[in-house]
């Protein structure tokens, strides 16, 4: 009797448990959700990334000098913006944030061992910048998931771009259009040419390891892309 009394009682409990923590979720879930959507009028003053990569300067007791300068979309020139959207989502303007056929090329080459490329749309990749740093986990990705459709119905292509290239990873400490042009080429990001923005946008993979000067391959290859997509 006091056994069957003992294992209500803890199913009781973990009844409780389970039940705060779905609220939780769920109000974590519906702030993160709020702050996107603020994110139409209010520019993010800071991102998960900025945090993470300040966290690991700081650990490493590295020095650490971020460059950050939030500009509207039309101070970037049109050839910086064709050029990343070339490189990083060519279907950008036609999907509604998930470009499923990535995604399935991406899952086919990975199954066949081949090179892994990345499915993520740029909608994604701004959530994933916003919120969850570089880390990778299914929990992330699921959260994710849930909010990339709260971002395109509430900010819209040129809001989301325009987050984008102000707060993605261009080297260590470099983030958004404005402070890679500067640091990368000393020109405001409104003067970028073709060539330049080709360069900038071959190194986004990979911006930590990546040097614009040696993208000569990749940078002709988005612009390729960039004059098959009319641009």
């Amino acid at each position: 009797m006091a056994d069957g009394i003992e294992l209500q009682r803890w199913k009781g409990v973990l009844r409780s448990v389970v039940r705060w923590l779905i609220v939780g979720v769920t109000l974590l879930w519906a702030l993160l959700a709020l702050t996107l959507a603020s994110a139409r009028w209010i520019d993010p003053p800071t991102t998960a990334v900025h945090l993470e990569r300040r966290f690991q300067a700081w650990t490493r007791h590295a020095a650490y000098n971020e460059r950050y300068q939030f500009i509207p979309l039309g101070q970037i020139s049109f050839d910086f913006q064709h050029a990343v959207v070339a490189a990083e989502d060519a279907r950008f303007y036609d999907h509604h944030g998930f470009d499923w056929d990535a995604i399935q090329l991406a899952a086919e080459e990975d199954l066949q061992g081949g090179r892994i490329r990345g499915g993520s749309t740029i909608t994604q990749q701004l959530v994933k910048n916003l919120f969850f740093g570089t880390g990778r986990s299914i929990l992330r990705k699921a959260a994710e998931f849930t909010l990339v459709p709260v971002a395109e119905l509430t900010l819209g292509k040129r809001r989301i771009l325009e987050l984008y290239l102000n707060v993605v990873e261009w080297g260590p400490g470099i983030y958004g259009a404005e402070a890679a042009s500067r640091y990368w080429y000393r020109v405001p990001a409104k003067n970028m040419d073709r060539e330049q923005s080709a360069r900038l946008a071959a190194i986004l993979p990979l911006p930590l390891k990546r040097k614009p000067e040696r993208m000569t391959h990749y940078s002709e290859l988005i612009l390729e892309r960039m004059q098959q997509m009319g641009w």
